[in-house]
């Protein structure tokens, strides 16, 4: 994806072809070459956009992509070039059942009823209907209880040519966090025994899959036959103690380290940056833009950045944020605006007009990453990243 525009944006978000290359190969080494790597791209691909990261997906060899949605799933269904498969984990209304089914898109079934209504559209319409059991282990938000699996077996059994099994599967309560160790644990033994008891009743999936990133990175038990790796194939850990936990891991296995391994395998796929629209100075005793939150103590010069909370740089960073332009880590000064806000350029007064500002991303040795942008805005990784406007050009880079 380039500029939609003909002209240049108040901001642009650059992808790296190369970080996410590189993410991916360390994810399939961590998995192994027999377990299928399922790109999680709900959330228009994590903030990424469907645009931008499908093709580079491709490029490296995905070809089975997770959603929530119909919605997101139908536009990715637009954009594949390759033959591939979609899977929704989410919502389905019922009058979209026969388009699911006619276009062979996978989907997570949770209740009898949606089970019955899918089955029953792949009868009416001759084609199987791609179905994935999730079964609950302890998350308690979807999924079928185990005690329900003869009522699901009398139900397959009844229209036994009309679907593919794709998968038996479930998710976890928190595998980011140690404090959710014995819940997940247990869940895993839930699930094993979920897949035995299924086995002996004569099903037969596809594939088992039950892990997210974190899952993924903390518990190799829960590699199974499929991941599904959202936040990490972007280049971020779901939190930083699953970070610790895998840089402990690689210390285990490095018999000449006698320290932990703290170099990070995953690097970013995206920055995002804008430029400097003016430049000027103000004079001491001087309040700086809207109201009185401002008061320039000395001499100051700043500039405008065509960037605000309407273009997705929160107005809770007013008199908080940082940005990077000139080489330099420079403060947001003063309310930031709809459309505009304002940084502190008296340390670097050879910026100019036209400059580079870095909102997320690195200039030089310099660098302002998601995790830090989120939690000057209080948020998670994930809500920053979803929260970015689509309407913001999403340009690849090779580096």
């Amino acid at each position: 994806m380039t500029n939609p525009y003909p002209f240049e944006a108040t901001s642009r978000i650059e992808l790296s072809t190369s970080a996410f290359q590189s993410n991916y190969r360390f994810i399939k080494e961590l998995v192994g070459s027999k377990t299928m790597v399922s790109a999680v791209v709900k959330g228009n691909a994590y903030g990424h956009s469907y645009d931008a990261f499908i093709p580079m997906a491709e490029d490296v060899g995905i070809r089975h992509f997770s959603v929530f949605s119909l919605e997101e799933a139908w536009q990715i269904k637009q954009l594949l070039k390759t033959p591939s498969d979609i899977m929704i984990m989410g919502s389905v209304p019922d009058n979209a059942l026969e388009w699911v089914v006619q276009n062979d898109i996978e989907v997570f079934v949770f209740e009898p009823e949606r089970l019955k209504a899918m089955l029953s559209v792949a009868h009416t319409t001759g084609r199987k209907a791609r179905i994935h059991l999730e079964f609950e282990t302890g998350m308690n938000r979807t999924g079928f209880d185990p005690e329900s699996l003869p009522d699901i077996v009398s139900m397959l059994t009844e229209y036994n040519d009309d679907y593919i099994l794709e998968g038996v599967c479930t998710h976890y309560a928190g595998a980011e966090s140690s404090s959710n160790f014995l819940r997940v644990r247990k869940q895993i033994q839930n699930f094993k025994q979920i897949a035995k008891s299924s086995a002996m009743m004569g099903l037969k999936p596809v594939k088992y899959h039950t892990a997210c990133s974190a899952a993924a990175l903390t518990y190799p038990a829960t590699r199974m036959d499929m991941v599904r790796i959202g936040i990490a194939l972007y280049g971020y850990w779901p939190t930083p103690e699953t970070f610790m936990h895998h840089s402990i891991s690689s210390r285990k296995h490095d018999t000449d380290s006698k320290e932990p391994v703290l170099e990070d395998p995953l690097r970013r796929v995206l920055s995002w940056k804008s430029h400097v629209m003016s430049t000027k100075t103000v004079r001491a005793g001087e309040f700086i833009g809207y109201g009185t939150s401002y008061l320039a103590g000395v001499s100051t010069k700043i500039a405008a950045v065509p960037i605000g909370y309407a273009y997705g740089f929160s107005r809770n960073l007013s008199n908080l944020g940082r940005v990077i332009v000139g080489g330099k880590r420079t403060s947001v000064i003063g309310v930031v605006n709809m459309n505009m806000m304002l940084i502190d350029i008296t340390e670097t007064p050879q910026v100019k007009r036209g400059d580079e500002v870095v909102l997320i991303g690195k200039q030089g040795d310099q660098e302002i990453s998601v995790a830090s942008f989120s939690e000057m805005t209080q948020r998670v990784n994930y809500e920053t990243l979803v929260r970015l406007p689509q309407n913001i050009p999403r340009v690849r880079i090779d580096q």
